[in-house]
């Protein structure tokens, strides 16, 4: 099974552009006056760079140690500045209300049902009152639910799609709903490609709010 520090080293998985929701998620920060921003799982920092132009104190949280030092040259490339720290999802190393604001963008859903649960739970301990998170979840639609080895019910380790061998876990709505019942949930969308006509990815873009 590979490790994300041996994804990273692959050009593919070091995304430059921002997922579109994460732009629309910075000005929704903005209008609420936000400061302070977490990017829980970021990669190779491409929401970090992002983040960091438009004026937010940033703070990336990554397992890998790989991610975390391409993200580190980025920003100093670009003359910005973030807090970097290496940490599972899972304990975020940030006391209570450290936050504004959260994105994790195809992050969460990589692990048991059980991970994905303590993940949202240490994000929730983490924003303040009031604080908003952007979450991806994958489908059960998507064109890998059921492929490769099942590992528990509705997780799976794909044996297809680029980072397929690294272990993705399938929601429903209902199982949203239930996961994220700590939060308000602001919008819950499914969004859905098809590539080649046969290949459908399908996944749920998340907006949440702490009460």
């Amino acid at each position: 099974m590979p490790t994300w520090d041996e994804l990273f080293k692959r050009e593919e998985f070091r995304w430059r552009e921002p997922y579109p929701r994460g732009v629309e998620f910075a000005g929704l920060s903005k209008e609420r006056g936000f400061r302070r921003v977490l990017d829980l799982g970021c990669g190779t920092g491409r929401h970090l760079v992002y983040l960091a132009r438009e004026g937010f104190e940033v703070c990336g949280i990554d397992i890998s140690p790989t991610g975390l030092e391409l993200a580190r040259r980025w920003l100093e490339e670009e003359g910005l500045k973030a807090e970097l720290k290496q940490s599972d999802m899972t304990a975020i190393p940030y006391p209570d209300g450290s936050f504004d604001g959260a994105i994790s963008i195809h992050v969460i859903y990589h692990g048991t049902l059980e991970q994905m649960r303590k993940a949202l739970a240490e994000i929730h301990r983490t924003l303040r009152p009031g604080g908003l998170a952007l979450l991806t979840f994958q489908s059960k639609r998507s064109y890998r639910y059921g492929r490769g080895r099942e590992i528990e019910p509705d997780t799976f380790i794909p044996d297809i799609g680029e980072d397929r061998d690294i272990p993705h876990h399938f929601s429903d709505r209902e199982e949203l709903e239930e996961v994220l019942r700590a939060f308000s949930i602001l919008e819950l969308e499914l969004v859905e490609r098809v590539r080649e006509q046969v290949y459908r990815s399908s996944h749920w873009e998340v907006l949440v709010e702490k009460p």
